[in-house]
């Protein structure tokens, strides 16, 4: 096997995204994963990842090998309950295994609300992240080799791109949109977003391949900038309402043939709904241990608005055409959450107008939610409570409509286990 390289390639990447993805947030607070109130590298993570780990050291647990270049990808997606379905594929040179990934080779990514696993043709390892309650985004590799004891190895290297202001200065996640060239090289100079679902479609999916249909609703997707002279022309004469990508690129070696539009829109919600939690977890963890909670408080409010905001899809980009995914992402991930004594759940779709029908995020049923300290997660409820019964009147929270305030209020009493009193 080849010596193991991790080249920084997608730092440069990272770094302009700041101005997009800390909006709202205090970002000159660095947060230094080594604070005694974190010890993010000398506390033994409690993510999927490491569980697996551990089964699979006692025996209780095992990695089938496939042959050929799917090897322990099944069985891995398998163990970690993470569904085929889910799959997206990006074809930016944005992974540490950059030069292996083009657009005749797009890396594979799948998820589920705390796992994310990425598959590179080639490559020398499967790329792991999976979210620990407490610490945020643990990474890991698993070697593509076959062994008879294949072994999952924390990465904390990742750090380097995956803990800086794009990802709100904690360990975590990012989907970004850019304007790649043939090759799937991004321009840098051209521009690079990050993206969630406060960004309008049309900004969305530079350098990914995006199956599903829009309409007439426009996006960045499955195009590249041909003309390095025009590197933000992009050549988008076949890009658009796309349910198949043949003859894009080989299928060996993948395991589905969708890049869902649906997965890559949850995707981008979840991703900075994470950042956001474990942030603000962070600053109240270091408060609390420095004896600075009161100090901090003005700074730590700041970030649970935007969480609060963000939650309740406040500034949601609205749909202005239907959307709809090819894949059964579309089916499968509302069967994963709790529903009420109606029937409805914080996952059930609407992709009319909007992304979800009811608007507050499924990431409240979360462990890392509720691993917050209690003197945040209690502002959080506060606020939450405020908005949905009326007592809040902000501007900001206008767009949310009196019936979904009232839908989301009796969900969530049917559904979310520890509210406070005053919710029941």
């Amino acid at each position: 096997m080849k010596s193991f390289r991790w080249p920084l390639f997608c730092l440069a990447i990272f770094i302009l995204t700041i101005a997009a993805a800390t909006a709202g947030i205090d970002t000159d607070f660095r947060i230094p994963p080594d604070h005694p109130a974190i010890e993010y590298f000398k506390t033994p993570p409690d993510d999927a990842v490491a569980r697996l780990a551990r089964r699979l050291a006692k025996g209780e647990a095992k990695l089938d090998y496939v042959p050929g270049r799917l090897g322990y990808l099944p069985s891995l997606l398998k163990n970690l309950d993470v569904n085929v379905d889910s799959q997206m594929l990006v074809f930016s040179k944005t992974s540490f295994q950059a030069p292996l990934i083009s657009p005749r080779a797009p890396r594979a990514l799948f998820f589920n609300d705390t796992v994310s696993v990425g598959s590179v043709h080639n490559g020398e390892v499967l790329e792991l992240a999976a979210l620990d309650p407490k610490q945020g985004i643990v990474f890991y590799t698993l070697s593509i080799e076959k062994t008879a004891k294949p072994m999952l190895v924390r990465r904390d290297v990742c750090l380097q791109c995956h803990a800086g202001p794009a990802t709100l200065g904690v360990p975590g996640l990012e989907v970004g949109s850019s304007f790649p060239g043939p090759d799937g090289t991004p321009t840098f100079h051209s521009g690079f977003t990050a993206v969630d679902h406060r960004i309008p479609l049309e900004q969305r999916w530079g350098g990914w391949y995006v199956t599903g249909k829009t309409g007439k609703q426009t996006h960045m997707g499955n195009a590249v900038a041909p003309d390095p002279a025009n590197p933000k022309e992009l050549d988008m004469s076949a890009s658009l309402n796309l349910t198949s990508l043949a003859g894009r690129f080989n299928p060996d070696g993948y395991l589905a043939q969708t890049s869902d539009i649906v997965a890559l829109m949850v995707l981008e919600h979840q991703t900075r709904m994470t950042n956001l939690i474990v942030r603000v977890g962070w600053e109240t963890r270091i408060a609390q241990q420095e004896g600075k909670l009161a100090e901090a408080t003005p700074r730590i409010d700041n970030g649970i608005d935007e969480l609060v905001a963000y939650m309740l899809f406040a500034e949601e980009a609205r749909l202005k055409e239907p959307v709809e995914g090819v894949s059964t992402f579309t089916k499968t991930f509302p069967q994963r959450g709790p529903r009420d004594k109606q029937g409805r759940s914080l996952r059930d779709f609407d992709l009319k107008t909007r992304m979800f029908r009811y608007p507050l995020s499924y990431m409240i049923y979360s462990e890392a939610f509720d691993a917050m300290p209690d003197w945040a997660r209690d502002r959080i409820y506060q606020r939450l409570y405020d908005v949905l019964t009326g007592k809040n009147t902000s501007e900001r929270f206008s767009k949310i409509s009196q019936a979904d305030r009232q839908a989301v209020l009796e969900i969530v009493r049917d559904t979310k286990k520890g509210l406070p009193p005053y919710w029941k």
